[in-house]
């Protein structure tokens, strides 16, 4: 499974992570993860970094929690958690022969983590409807594996130009606006917006996670955000913040550009950005 233990890569990554509860909400619902792992370890990593492959491979994930008082922030926190303590022993299992790929180990993840939150919901009443959306990515060496439900995202910027949105919002006005029968301003706006039609818990009997993969090359850049981001942002923004910052922007970290910005734009919801780039060893 760990191509880096054949292979030392020629790219590393660089990422910057930060998180805000905004001008509204009493607390902070989001979550963010940034971690590096292989067959024994699992280390955690502070919110900007840089490394390579020689080690293990890589693990970057948002959480967006809901539910009633405090259930949202705990459920957030549950699923990050998850991740930590299912990933080593989901990769011992594929080395030992005892599972296959890396599709059905993320598949096995959310599935892990959705019955620990069903469960909790189901017997505490505090935690009834307790849910979360996780949005996922993995770096190996050569590619970038990503799991998503929800309404988090996870966004492509290669180094030749352009944005592309890699996760599929799991609600109507995403739909509508994958299909083109509304536009990036009238799904801002649109009433139903914040209704998530997949989640984490939040009493859904399955989970269906979208999983995927995609091979990067040294400048590409990776953003992994909560719904907060999209609030304060137009695509056009975020792609300026990270592509083309001013000289005053570029004095930041990159997560700090756009949490600030969607900050002071909007400021609604909580505001969470992951963003990793793909640098040469």
């Amino acid at each position: 499974m760990n191509s880096q233990i054949e292979q030392v890569s020629e790219l590393s990554l660089r990422w910057t992570a930060m998180s805000d509860r905004g001008k509204v909400r009493q607390n902070n619902e989001d979550s963010f993860l940034a971690l590096t792992f292989n067959l024994q370890d699992v280390h955690y990593l502070g919110k900007e970094g840089d490394g390579g492959f020689q080690s293990g491979d890589y693990i970057f994930a948002v959480s967006d929690g809901m539910g009633g008082a405090k259930a949202g922030e705990f459920a957030s926190r549950i699923t990050v958690e998850k991740i930590t303590k299912l990933l080593p022993k989901s990769l011992r299992n594929a080395s030992a022969g005892l599972s296959a790929g890396y599709t059905e180990l993320l598949q096995e993840l959310f599935h892990e983590t959705h019955k620990a939150l069903s469960y909790l919901g189901a017997n505490y009443e505090e935690c009834a409807g307790m849910g979360s959306t996780l949005t996922l990515g993995w770096f190996n060496p050569e590619w970038l594996y990503f799991a998503h439900i929800g309404d988090s995202r996870i966004y492509f910027l290669p180094a030749s130009g352009g944005m592309k949105q890699l996760s599929q919002d799991d609600s109507h006005v995403g739909w509508l606006l994958r299909n083109k029968r509304i536009n990036e301003r009238e799904a801002r706006i649109h009433p139903l917006k914040n209704s998530v039609q997949k989640a984490l818990g939040a009493g859904h009997q399955f989970v269906d996670p979208q999983v995927g993969s995609v091979g990067y090359e040294k400048g590409d850049l990776f953003l992994l955000c909560s719904d907060g981001i999209m609030d304060g942002l137009w695509d056009r923004q975020i792609l300026q913040l990270l592509r083309d910052p001013s000289p005053e922007e570029a004095a930041k970290t990159p997560a700090m550009r756009l949490v600030d910005a969607a900050l002071q734009n909007s400021g609604r919801d909580n505001i969470t950005a992951v963003v990793v780039e793909a640098m040469e060893a």
